[in-house]
């Protein structure tokens, strides 16, 4: 197994909770899932509280495709939001996630939708996740992770989940 160790974090730091978007539609779907949250929750600093239930979506941008599964992660870190992502980067790396086509098809997507409130605009990283709100396939599990922990902030989603395109394309997948 490679050491997903990227760089030294700080020991004082606190903990921050943040939320991960994964999906795939390349082969065993389920599988990449699966691993992608085990190589998250391997680092020491990382560690996986919340997981939503699968939903299986039609791809959106890039449609020529298969369906995607999608799902989002609850975790708590005291890594830093950029250290975080580099992890998510990595796992990418580690299943195989090859950029060739924008939004096209893939083995693991992970995406930061949000790390605890900040708001932040940078080249390498926006937070919150820049199209989030506009996605059903990835409010939609979301707001089932978040809703025990932040029922408040899941209403507010939810209102944002109303509004949005798709939502009727997002079904609960069962094995």
């Amino acid at each position: 197994m490679m050491d997903m160790d990227v760089g030294e974090s700080q020991p004082d730091r606190r903990t921050e909770r943040a939320y991960i978007g994964l999906g795939s539609n390349i082969g065993d779907r389920e599988r990449y899932l699966q691993e992608a949250v085990r190589l998250l929750q391997e680092h020491p600093e990382v560690q996986v509280t919340g997981t939503s239930g699968r939903y299986e979506t039609e791809p959106v941008g890039y449609v020529e495709q298969d369906p995607f599964l999608n799902m989002v992660i609850r975790v708590e870190t005291t890594l830093t939001a950029e250290r975080l992502f580099e992890q998510m980067l990595q796992a990418e790396q580690m299943l195989g996630r090859k950029r060739e086509i924008r939004w096209g098809p893939r083995t693991i997507d992970l995406d930061l939708l949000l790390y605890g409130d900040m708001v932040q605009d940078r080249p390498d990283l926006i937070l919150p996740h820049p199209r989030m709100l506009e996605r059903a396939f990835v409010l939609v599990p979301l707001i089932e992770v978040m809703k025990p922990h932040e029922p408040e902030r899941a209403m507010e989603l939810n209102r944002h989940l109303e509004r949005a395109e798709g939502k009727e394309g997002v079904k609960l997948w069962t094995n």
